[in-house]
Parts: C-alpha cells; sequence; structure tokens
C-alpha cells in the first residue's frame, strides 16, 4: 500500500519552513523527515530524485501562497496602495518571525539555481507568475499593461533584495522603504 497523499504535502511544507529558517543547505532529508512527521520512506515514494526534487516541490508550493496572497490584495485607488500593503504583510510576517524568515524561494535559488535544472525552472515559473499577479494588481490600481509589467519585475527583485536587508537589520524598515519608493514610480508613472 503505498504512502498517503498527506504525506506528500507535509514534507513540502517542512521543507518550505525549513529552507526559509535555514536555506536549503543546512537543511538535511532527516531534518525534513522529522519536521513533517511523515515515515522516511515517504520522502523516497514521493521524491525518489531525492533533496533536489523536495526543493523544486518547495519553491513551487511557496511561490504559489506568495502569488495566491499577491492575487488576494487589493489595487487600491491608487497603483502604489497595492505594493505598500504587500509591503506591510511582507514586514509583519518578517516581525513575527523574529527577523528568522527569509523568503524560501530565495535562498534555494540563490544556493541551487545554478546546478539544479528543476529547481532553476520551479524557480522561473514562480517568479513569472508573481509578475503576472503584480503587473495585474498595479494595472486594477490605474498603471498602463506596459509600465505594470516593468514596475511588477522592479518590484519583485527590490522586494526579495529588501527581505535580505531586513534580516541582517532585524528590522522591516528596508522592505517598508524599498516598498514606499516603488509606490512613489507607481504612482507618478
Amino acid at each position: 500500500m503505498s504512502a498517503k497523499p498527506k504525506h506528500r504535502q507535509a514534507i513540502v511544507a517542512a521543507a518550505v519552513r525549513l529552507f526559509r529558517r535555514q536555506g536549503y543547505a543546512a537543511t538535511g532529508l532527516a531534518q525534513i523527515v522529522e519536521a513533517s512527521g511523515a515515515p522516511k520512506g515517504s520522502v523516497y515514494h514521493y521524491f525518489p530524485a531525492g533533496k533536489a526534487a523536495i526543493g523544486a516541490a518547495a519553491v513551487t508550493a511557496a511561490g504559489e501562497t506568495v502569488r495566491a496572497t499577491i492575487a488576494a490584495l487589493p489595487a487600491g485607488e491608487r497603483p502604489g496602495d497595492f505594493l505598500r500593503e504587500y509591503a506591510r504583510l511582507m514586514a509583519a510576517w518578517l516581525r513575527a518571525s523574529g527577523f528568522r524568515d527569509g523568503s524560501p524561494i530565495a535562498s534555494v535559488v540563490l544556493e541551487q539555481a545554478a546546478q539544479d535544472d528543476e529547481i532553476a525552472a520551479a524557480a522561473r515559473a514562480v517568479y513569472a507568475a508573481w509578475r503576472g499577479e503584480m503587473a495585474a494588481r498595479l494595472a486594477a490600481g490605474g498603471l498602463g499593461e506596459e509600465a505594470a509589467g516593468r514596475l511588477a519585475l522592479l518590484a519583485i527583485t527590490n522586494l526579495e533584495g529588501s527581505l535580505i536587508l531586513a534580516r541582517a537589520e532585524r528590522s522591516e524598515a528596508p522592505v517598508l522603504a524599498a516598498a514606499e519608493a516603488l509606490a512613489a514610480l507607481a504612482d507618478i508613472s
């Protein structure tokens, strides 16, 4: 009898949490199994290719959570309102973690994308989905489609980078400042 499907999701969720907190390289399979509560055999059943396959699945799952969050945010009266609200959510999440949690996508991508095509492909798909959702929110707030696409790319790169600074400084200020600068650009475009 095969493992219950719930174990796959538990393994991926545990990997997302661990990668977000300590990075890909510092997270071992045994640690993922322990944190997931799944039987060890489940890892090999669902991820016969090993840790890299878990990494790709974690990038995809975490990316979908962020994409859904972006899609659920209101566009606001001005294009920058969406960016300010998204940054407030990011800042609250950072504060709640004591600035220990970063982006599970960025950590895995920085450590593994150059040597793992599956992880790189998952990251490309995630970032494209984020860009599409952000562009839609910015356009709904009044920005033209072309400008919304360009600003969405700028927002992703800046906000992901601001998470690194926020963790280093143990402050949400970099996230909020980056979003405010992006929002100002959006509002004058």
